[in-house]
């Protein structure tokens, strides 16, 4: 009963095999291997759309370098409050940004608030000397509260951003499950509602190590080359990530296990309310899942080998648990299964 995070999920098989076939010859290094040209070329096709493809390590690294390859001096990026970049990545944005701000940026379900967003941005301009000025919005698809952003709402924010004249970025630690919860395409979700660079993960969803920062302008990502160098992202032997990625979009691979994870968790949402030691927080739509449960029902199911997150109380939600009552995430991910659902709920019933 592993739900503490989709990152505890190791590799699918088809992924590590495809690592495996990678590791034997020789191939050319730095991302120049035919494998890793076939992987760029599988990205354009996937999102209808010449993109510039980067590939890095980490999500950390994907969403910190996005926003220092638009840098502006001054610089002030805009975010959700409970955005994972400015919550979760000890200030890494800042830091290989080398001088960016982040501005948290307040809103229902941990989306941005438009009209919020829009008063923020006003409070830069580009001639505001004194105050630094606005240089990007970054959104987070899916929330960190597990809920999804309509194609109408990154229209909405992304009509902001082109109003101000700011690239939007999208962080996409779990692109896939928001992907297949709104039942959309890539290119829906992106470039056509106004994304200027995508944060791509793959290592949430099956993958080992895999993310890649996507540009659907290219002349944005000039400076990528160096800014990727510089930060020890530019990995010699890159076609292992290009293998993992190759795999996983093979034969739709990467939306099977986001539908795996998200119909776990709609049986975990269902299960949660419908339980009596249990009620679910707030409504999701992608892999997590938060639920407030009795204390004692959270001891025991620990004891017994769940595995979860206490979870602090978002300060839109005040009194949110009652005495003897604790706040938990839950998250699905690509190898969870029916009977594990099952087994957390009977813990709960």
């Amino acid at each position: 009963m592993f739900f503490a995070s989709d990152n505890w999920a190791g590799a699918h098989p088809l992924i590590a095999e495809s690592l495996t076939r990678a590791a034997g010859g020789h191939a050319a290094a730095y991302g120049t291997s035919d494998l890793d040209q076939r992987v760029e070329q599988r990205f354009a096709e996937i999102f209808q759309h010449e993109v510039a493809v980067f590939f890095v390590g980490t999500g950390t690294a994907a969403n910190s370098l996005a926003l220092a390859s638009v840098l502006r001096p001054g610089g002030v990026a805009f975010c959700h409050s409970e955005a994972h970049v400015i919550a979760d990545e000890c200030g890494a944005p800042e830091f290989m940004t080398g001088s960016a701000r982040l501005v948290a940026v307040e809103g229902p379900n941990g989306k941005l608030d438009p009209a919020a967003l829009k008063t923020a941005v006003g409070r830069f301009p580009s001639d505001a000397v004194h105050q630094g000025r606005a240089m990007a919005i970054t959104l987070t698809q899916a929330t960190e509260m597990g809920t999804v952003y309509g194609l109408d709402e990154i229209e909405t924010i992304a009509s902001i951003a082109q109003n101000s004249n700011l690239p939007l970025h999208m962080d996409g630690a779990r692109f896939a499950n928001a992907l297949v919860a709104l039942d959309t395409s890539p290119a829906e979700m992106t470039w056509k509602r106004g994304v200027d660079i995508l944060s791509f993960g793959g290592t949430k969803n099956g993958c080992w190590c895999a993310e890649a920062i996507l540009f659907f302008k290219p002349e944005l990502a000039a400076e990528m080359p160096f800014i990727r160098k510089r930060s020890a992202q530019l990995f010699s032997k890159t076609r292992f990530i290009s293998a993992q990625l190759e795999a996983y979009f093979e034969g739709g691979l990467w939306l099977d296990l986001a539908r795996n994870a998200n119909r776990n968790a709609d049986r975990l949402r269902t299960g949660i309310a419908a339980a009596p030691k249990g009620r679910i927080a707030w409504a999701t739509q992608s892999n997590e899942v938060f639920a407030v449960i009795d204390k004692q029902a959270a001891d025991q199911a620990t004891e017994k080998g769940a595995r979860f997150y206490e979870w602090p109380q978002p300060k839109e939600l005040p009194g949110l648990t009652k005495e003897g009552e604790t706040l938990i995430r839950l998250v699905t991910s690509f190898s969870t299964t029916e009977a594990e659902v099952e087994d957390f709920l009977a813990l709960l019933a």
